[in-house]
């Protein structure tokens, strides 16, 4: 009666770089096994240690004095074990397989992007949204207009005392009234010299000069974050007359 050939095991094969499942032969020698393990590990076989893994079982380490001979059927392998795959090189001479820093990246050309029929661009032209609304210009200066009316209507001008939000305290004096080319977003921009250093900018935006504060004492914000009123300065020293009351 002919011997029937041994049937492959599953078991777990894993490493720093991979975890997978493979199907392996107990036939194999321990210099087979290794040489498979060197395209799913990256660890060339020199420099494997293997570790047999195996449930209520202690550690075992794959290793013989003639791995050319001596078959993995030596240690009785079990289905879905594991085999752990070390690297024993040095750190200096190991390749670290996540990092992809250094990897080039396909950046696609927006003239190509433009002309592909199933992406989000193309669906917002057939669906007319966003820019390729015909009635966006529109739109735009309503909203413009509405963010002047706002300004005329609550009296902020140069020279009123404000205050931003409800950050009590961001007081300040209104300084600037009028559209900042240099920020992204059309339309009228209120430009605040607050009295704390506690602002963006010393009332000059990419270079140019709309109104003139000591360093991080002015900001830019749109109109409805301007509360105008009787905004006294914050006190910033109490007499020590008074601490004493």
């Amino acid at each position: 009666m002919a011997l029937q050939p041994a049937r492959d095991v599953p078991l777990l094969i894993r490493s720093v770089n991979a975890s997978s499942e493979r199907r392996i032969s107990p036939s194999w020698s321990v210099a087979q096994l290794r040489a498979k393990l060197e395209p799913i590990t990256g660890v060339p076989p020199s420099c494997q240690k293997l570790t047999l893994m195996v449930p209520g079982r202690d550690e075992i380490v794959i290793e013989a004095q003639d791995e050319e001979v001596t078959q993995v059927a030596h240690w009785n392998l079990q289905a879905y074990a594991e085999i752990h795959v070390k690297d024993l090189r040095p750190p200096s001479a190991l390749t670290n397989l996540t990092d992809t820093s250094a990897v080039p990246k396909y950046t696609m050309p927006a003239s190509t992007y433009a002309r592909l029929p199933a992406t989000v661009l193309a669906w917002k032209k057939s669906q007319k949204l966003g820019r390729f609304d015909p009635s966006l210009p529109e739109h735009e200066a309503q909203k413009i207009q509405s963010l002047w009316d706002e300004i005329g209507t609550r009296g902020i001008r140069p020279g009123r005392r404000c205050r931003l939000g409800s950050e009590d305290t961001r007081r300040g004096t209104v300084a600037f009234v009028g559209e900042v080319e240099e920020i992204p977003g059309k339309g009228p921009w209120i430009g605040v010299e607050l009295d704390e250093p506690v602002g963006k900018n010393d009332g000059s935006v990419g270079g140019k000069r709309y109104f003139g504060c000591g360093e991080r004492r002015g900001v830019f914000v749109r109109p409805e974050r301007v509360e105008i009123g009787d905004c006294g300065l914050l006190m910033e020293e109490v007499d020590e007359d008074l601490e004493e009351l």
